[in-house]
């Protein structure tokens, strides 16, 4: 079992296959993209799909796949089917912003994939647009529509941003009244690739006072062990509402995750700058039970939590990073 110094054990594993996105999101990366990474400088599908043997049988037993954006890589679907037949593996989600999926989906369905995480900021065509920079909305409806068709859970990702998105919280949180779905409001972070957040960002507290002053009989859910996000509902509605405080940070004391990047990084923590490359070492010629070492051992260095981690990173500024480099 993986074990931080602080007595956390590590079950969850976020992995992302891909730089590379098909939109481009304003708190995400600037408007022209980012310098992709050469095909060579990514891990090949079996140095994934070894990592995952390895991080198996240290006790990971979920696996999130996410990019930049998955579906993107063309190899996805016979990695997804490596992992899944590794005896350790209990489950496997992935993160999308279903432009693509949709025609994967009854793959997904087969391989046994139960939960999927749809990015998704807005419901008005010209605001996805502006926040997107691309104008498809469409597709990602359909997607949408899609995986509950297939009986395959659906988590709604919208990133909260001031004067951006503000109207499109009460209709998103109008979808839960008739579909199962979950949406998650997530705080705004810095990891944009460009410039730091224009405005001072609305903390969760102040998500949840928002949806309560219209839904005065929101109710908090009971909160699930390593869980992300705060859980609501509002009685007689299908699915539930999400808060993620991904930059104020107060779910990181019993965080169970790691984060591997597309060029292999091992990184114990979102706000921390660096970590160990196992791509690198695998090319170098390391063992199985040396790989194991350095897992271990970057374990062992896990920040106590998102601001003990930036602290020790000693960021001048985060903002050179992007969620599509780090990984969604």
């Amino acid at each position: 079992m993986l074990t931080d110094k602080f007595g956390r054990t590590i079950t969850y594993l976020r992995l992302a296959v891909i730089d590379r996105c098909n939109l481009r999101c304003t708190y995400c990366m600037p408007e022209h993209g980012l310098a992709w990474l050469n095909r060579t400088e990514l891990m090949s599908l079996p140095e994934m799909a070894r990592l995952c043997g390895l991080f198996a049988q240290l006790g990971v037993e979920k696996f999130r796949i996410t990019g930049g954006e998955p579906f993107l890589r063309k190899d996805l679907l016979p990695f997804l089917q490596q992992i899944n037949q590794l005896p350790d593996v209990r489950e496997i989600t992935i993160t999308t912003n279903g432009l693509l999926t949709a025609k994967y989906i009854p793959e997904l369905k087969k391989l046994g994939i139960r939960s999927v995480n749809l990015s998704l900021d807005s419901l008005n065509d010209d605001r996805f647009f502006q926040i997107t920079r691309r104008r498809e909305l469409s597709k990602v409806l359909h997607t949408l529509h899609e995986l509950l068709a297939h009986d395959i859970q659906v988590k709604i990702n919208t990133v909260v941003m001031g004067r951006q998105n503000m109207e499109d919280i009460l209709p998103l949180v109008a979808l839960t009244r008739t579909l199962p779905v979950s949406v998650r409001f997530i705080e705004e972070m810095p990891f944009n690739g460009d410039t730091f957040i224009r405005e001072q960002p609305w903390t969760a507290r102040q998500i949840v006072d928002y949806i309560q002053q219209h839904h005065p009989t929101l109710i908090q859910m009971h909160a699930e062990p390593h869980a992300t996000s705060e859980r609501y509902k509002i009685p007689g509605y299908r699915g539930d509402i999400g808060v993620i405080a991904a930059f104020t940070r107060s779910f990181c004391g019993d965080c169970n995750r790691l984060r591997l990047t597309p060029t292999g990084v091992l990184r114990t923590c979102l706000y921390q700058s660096d970590g160990i490359n196992l791509k690198d070492s695998m090319r170098s010629g390391k063992t199985d039970l040396q790989l194991i070492e350095l897992i271990k051992r970057a374990v062992m260095g896990k920040a106590k939590d998102g601001w003990a981690a930036e602290k020790e990173s000693r960021l001048v500024s985060p903002t050179n990073q992007s969620m599509a480099m780090i990984g969604g």
